[in-house]
């Protein structure tokens, strides 16, 4: 049993980390700049002079999201369009980056992961949170040497994301805050956006939409589609191309 969990972890993770997104692609779905996604992705190297002008300073700062099936390759993965959401969300709350990579570094400790998108992560106040299986209500309180502690739970961007039971990996992501009727499922439509249940892609009822000079109830009736499938569809379409 043991050895088939294992399997089932691994062979889940492959195709979660497959890479499939291009860095344009992960832009307009994260909602971050291109060149965000590429600092975040792999890094950056940077120099500047001297005060004095004398020298050159070089460097180099490592990539937020530390890859794995996607490594090396110029296409994120399902898990990491996950961590790229996630370090969003953590800046949005007043972390910075460097806080955000310690934070991560610290909890490869507790999971054996590369990746945030295996457990679910809190923000809260000034520190990262990470909920822990078995441990009721405790969480563990990142950039604090592991101390226990009971903190608020924020669980907006949480609600958005599936967890695979058995693993723990984040199996698929609702984009919309409000509603579940488009889904980003790597087993769905090959990844792209969807409608939820139908496994119609956004894109292609979004074309069919323009292409039959923006009549939704054409297209709900050529695919079958509820109107309100069919509009957020079409809504989130247009939410990219923005």
């Amino acid at each position: 049993m043991a050895k088939y969990a294992m399997d089932l972890d691994r062979d889940l993770q492959t195709i979660l980390d497959a890479p499939a997104y291009s860095l344009a692609e992960t832009s307009r779905l994260v909602g971050i700049s291109v060149g965000q996604v590429r600092r975040w992705l792999k890094g950056y190297e940077y120099k500047y002079p001297s005060a004095d002008g004398s020298i050159v300073i070089k460097g180099s700062q490592d990539p937020v999201v530390h890859r794995v099936g996607s490594e090396g390759t110029t296409y994120a993965s399902f898990l990491d369009l996950i961590d790229l959401l996630f370090v969003k969300q953590f800046i949005r709350h007043g972390h910075s980056l460097q806080m955000v990579r310690l934070s991560l570094d610290e909890a490869r400790e507790y999971l054996g992961t590369d990746h945030f998108a295996r457990r679910i992560f809190f923000s809260s106040g000034h520190n990262i949170y990470l909920q822990m299986n078995g441990r009721g209500e405790a969480i563990i309180q990142l950039m604090t040497g592991g101390q226990w502690v009971i903190a608020p739970i924020i669980v907006a961007l949480a609600k958005r994301i599936e967890f695979d039971e058995p693993t723990g990996w984040a199996r698929r992501w609702f984009p919309f805050e409000d509603n579940r009727l488009i889904v980003i499922d790597p087993f769905v439509s090959f990844g792209r956006p969807s409608i939820a249940g139908k496994g119609i892609s956004t894109a292609n009822v979004y074309d069919f939409y323009l292409g039959e000079e923006e009549k939704i109830s054409s297209v709900c009736e050529w695919f079958n589609l509820a109107r309100r499938e069919g509009s957020a569809a079409i809504m989130f379409e247009q939410k990219l191309a923005a």
